[in-house]
C-alpha cells in the first residue's frame, strides 16, 4: 500500500514536470518562430539595429504588432487587410512622430491663403466620370520614399503638381521635394507644414516655378536653401476645395489633388483592401488622392490615394480609402483640407 501511494506521488510529480516542460517548449517555440519571422523581417527591410538592446526593444514591439496584425486579419470584418510592412517595428507613436507631419495649427497663421479661394475651379462640374485613375493618364509619378522625415507636406504637393502640369502640358516631370523642404521656410521643415504653404512659397519666392528631382534630389533632412534653381514646372495659383466629399469628387475627376487625412495605427499598418477603420483625433497626414472608384466585390466607393512611404507599404504604395460616407469632411477627415495648384 505504501509502494502504491508514493508510486502515485511519483506518477503525479512526473506528469506535472511534463506538462510543465511542454508548456514551456511550446512557449519557447512559439518564441523562436517568432525570433526567425524578425530575423528574415529585418533582411528583408535591410533593418539593422545599434545593439542588442535596441533589438531587443524593437523584436517586443514587432511581436506586439503581429500579433495584432494576424487578430486583426483572422477576425475578418473589414474590407481591408493590414500587412507586416517595413513598419512593423515601430510603435504607433514612433511612426506618427517621425512619419506624419500635416500640422494644420498653420491654417489660423496663413494669411494668403482668403485671396486663393474665392471661387472654385470646378463648382460647376455636373458630371464626372464613373471612376479614375490619373496613374492610366500618365498623370502621377512612381512612389516615393519620405524616410524618417515628417515632410509628407511636400510629397503631396508635389505629386499635384506634377499632376497638373502633366494634365496641361503632356509631359510628366519628377519634381523636387527637397526645394520645398529647404526653401519653405513658414512650414517647419521635417516637423510638419501644409501644402497651401508650399504653393505660397513658389508664387512668392520663386515666380511659382519648381525645379526638378533630379536637379535638386530628396535627401531626407531638412537643409539649407539652394537658390537659382531653374524652374521645370511653373504653377499660376492654387485653390482650396470646400470641405465635401462632392466637391473632392469634382475636383479629382479633373486633376490629382492634396488632402489631409487623420491616419491611425490601422493606418500604419495597412495592407490592402479599402480602408474603413479607425482615424486619429486629429488630422495629421498628407498624401494626394489621384482617382476614384467602385470595387466590383461589394460595390464600396472609394478614393484612390498615392502615399509617400515606399512600394512596400499597402498597395504598392498607394491605398483605397472608403468614399461616400456618412461623415461630414469624408472618412478620416480626407475632405477637409483639400487643395490644388493651377498651372
Amino acid at each position: 500500500m505504501a509502494f502504491n501511494f508514493y508510486h502515485k506521488i511519483v506518477l503525479v510529480i512526473f506528469f506535472t514536470l511534463n506538462l510543465y516542460v511542454s508548456i514551456v517548449t511550446s512557449r519557447d517555440l512559439k518564441g523562436l518562430s517568432m525570433l526567425e519571422r524578425h530575423e528574415k523581417w529585418m533582411a528583408r527591410h535591410g533593418r539593422v539595429y545599434k545593439d542588442e538592446i535596441e533589438k531587443e526593444l524593437r523584436f517586443k514591439t514587432f511581436k506586439r504588432n503581429v500579433e495584432f496584425i494576424e487578430s486583426f486579419n483572422q477576425n475578418g470584418t473589414r474590407r481591408y487587410k493590414l500587412a507586416v510592412n517595413k513598419y512593423a517595428d515601430l510603435t504607433t507613436e514612433e511612426f506618427t512622430a517621425s512619419f506624419m507631419g500635416l500640422d494644420t495649427s498653420l491654417l489660423s497663421q496663413q494669411e494668403s491663403i482668403a485671396t486663393t479661394t474665392l471661387s472654385f475651379k470646378y463648382d460647376s462640374v455636373t458630371e464626372v466620370p464613373a471612376s479614375m485613375d490619373w496613374r492610366k493618364s500618365g498623370a502621377v509619378t512612381g512612389i516615393k520614399d519620405q524616410g524618417v522625415c515628417g515632410c509628407c507636406w511636400a510629397f503631396s504637393a508635389v505629386a499635384a503638381i506634377e499632376g497638373a502640369h502633366q494634365i496641361t502640358n503632356n509631359e510628366l516631370i519628377s519634381l523636387s521635394e527637397q526645394q520645398l523642404l529647404d526653401c519653405s521656410t513658414t512650414n517647419n521643415g521635417c516637423y510638419g507644414g501644409l501644402m497651401t504653404r508650399a504653393y505660397d512659397y513658389l508664387l512668392q519666392n520663386n515666380g511659382g516655378g519648381i525645379t526638378t528631382e533630379t536637379n535638386y534630389p530628396y535627401q531626407e533632412g531638412q537643409s539649407v536653401c539652394s537658390t537659382g534653381q531653374s524652374a521645370a514646372v511653373t504653377i499660376s495659383g492654387y485653390q482650396v476645395v470646400p470641405a465635401s466629399e462632392s466637391s473632392l469628387l469634382q475636383a479629382v475627376a479633373n486633376q490629382p489633388i492634396s488632402v489631409g487625412i487623420a491616419a491611425s495605427q490601422e493606418f500604419h499598418l495597412y495592407g490592402n483592401g479599402i480602408y474603413d477603420g479607425s482615424c486619429y483625433p486629429r488630422m495629421n497626414h498628407a498624401v494626394t488622392v489621384i482617382g476614384y472608384g467602385t470595387s466590383e466585390e461589394d460595390g464600396t466607393n472609394y478614393w484612390l490615394v498615392k502615399n509617400s512611404w515606399g512600394t512596400s507599404w499597402g498597395e504598392q504604395g498607394y491605398m483605397r480609402i472608403a468614399r461616400d460616407v456618412e461623415v461630414d469632411g469624408g472618412h478620416c477627415g480626407i475632405a477637409r483640407i483639400a487643395s490644388f495648384p493651377t498651372v
